[in-house]
């Protein structure tokens, strides 16, 4: 247990570093950009959402879901040996199908068309990603390459999908709302995250999609570290060969891995874009949903653990909501993605650092356990086939003690 706790001190040191030392870079870029708001600068980021009081905390909550979804497909993949760098299209494809069946399929009650609605594009994600999975599994097929090449298949697929069918809003260049019953319910955070204006109440876009994320965080910490089918998946994930060995079949392991990754992704798309009051559509255009590349992030800062994945989301979503008003001290609103950048290479880095002091410590111990035998065993005495072993005892010089 104490060990435990130890390793997870260690990899939280290792995101806080990373965290100080990319900020600490940022601020040198604010600083060689404009001298004088340097320090207002990096204040207005490290505030975040707070700059727009409670409300602005709100919007920082309904940007951290999508990307808490997307962190949780990636650093799943992580733990069970795969790469989901498909995130953006498993999020298209099922937000496109949310969107679709929440704009059409108004024949379902209203409480329960969202959640319809939810889980269809969950299955749409599933399907996507299952496809990298299948791949891997049959024709070993690196996963990296067939979810960059489905990420652009996705795209242009859900692109011509929009232009070619009702749900596509000329005037506007993305797709039209969904029904009202549709809309992922707010479930009473209007009603603390908001700003009042004069007699006129400023809501923020927050609404029940954090709950859903931070639920699926917690199912997925249950199902990876108290379940045996995530017991299997990590196990296959480290070593595909002793799993194997073990019994555990390692192309449904795949598969399964990447059809709950997608999964995942598909359930972000759909908690996007079930809520168009907040202004968020499916434009368009040719541009990967930003979304599933923040997830690699979030997924790196937070250690692949799901818990973690929550708290980096939140601070990912903090200070990109903090970047956006940097405009107002003559700052172009990318900086802040430079810092995240940086912050996310630190986290590599320092992850990389951690990996190597580990095999020196680790090749630093077994060459004392293997000093410590040369020099603590006594010889051992050689016994001739068929001859009768001398059970006598000897003492520290390895001679036999006398016999009463």
């Amino acid at each position: 247990m104490i060990e435990r706790v130890r390793k997870s001190l260690s990899s939280a040191s290792a995101s806080l570093i990373a965290i100080l030392a990319g900020l600490l870079a940022g601020f040198v870029i604010l600083l060689a950009s404009n001298p004088s708001s340097a320090l207002a600068g990096l204040a207005t980021v490290l505030k975040g959402g707070w700059n727009g009081g409670i409300k602005g905390v709100g919007q920082m909550l309904y940007y951290a879901t999508p990307i808490i979804m997307t962190g949780l497909s990636v650093g799943f993949a992580f733990k069970t040996g795969m790469f989901n760098i498909g995130a953006s299209g498993q999020l298209m494809v099922g937000g496109l199908i949310s969107i679709y069946v929440g704009a059409t399929w108004t024949f379902l009650p209203g409480h329960l068309h969202w959640i319809v609605a939810l889980l269809m594009g969950m299955l749409g994600g599933m399907c996507w990603g299952m496809i990298v999975g299948i791949f891997k599994a049959l024709l070993n097929v690196n996963e990296v390459i067939t979810a960059i090449m489905l990420n652009y298949i996705g795209m242009y697929g859900v692109n011509y999908v929009i232009k070619n069918s009702h749900l596509y809003n000329q005037l506007r260049n993305h797709t039209v709302d969904v029904a009202a019953s549709a809309v992922i319910p707010k479930a009473g955070l209007d009603n603390i995250f908001y700003m009042m204006k004069g007699v006129y109440k400023d809501a923020s876009s927050v609404n029940a999609g954090i709950l859903i994320a931070i639920l699926c965080a917690v199912l997925i910490y249950i199902l990876l570290s108290k379940t045996t089918f995530g017991y299997e998946l990590k196990a296959c994930g480290f070593n595909r060969d002793a799993s194997r060995y073990a019994g555990i079949s390692e192309k449904k392991a795949i598969i399964t891995s990447m059809a709950i990754a997608g999964a995942l992704s598909g359930i972000a798309g759909a908690l996007m874009y079930l809520a168009p009051s907040s202004g968020m559509h499916i434009d368009v255009e040719e541009i990967l949903a930003p979304q599933g590349f923040n997830g690699i992030a979030v997924a790196l800062l937070g250690l692949s653990n799901p818990i973690g994945i929550i708290f980096s989301g939140l601070f990912v979503a903090h200070i990109s909501v903090g970047g956006s008003y940097l405009q107002s001290l003559k700052y172009m609103k990318e900086v802040v993605d430079i810092i995240i950048g940086l912050i996310i290479y630190f986290s590599a880095f320092s992850l990389l650092v951690r990996d190597v002091m580990k095999r020196i410590a680790g090749k630093r111990r077994a060459a004392q356990v293997v000093q410590v035998h040369r020099e603590g065993i006594p010889p051992v005495e050689v016994i001739p086939d068929g001859a009768a072993p001398d059970a006598a005892p000897r003492d520290d010089t390895g001679q036999k003690e006398a016999q009463p």
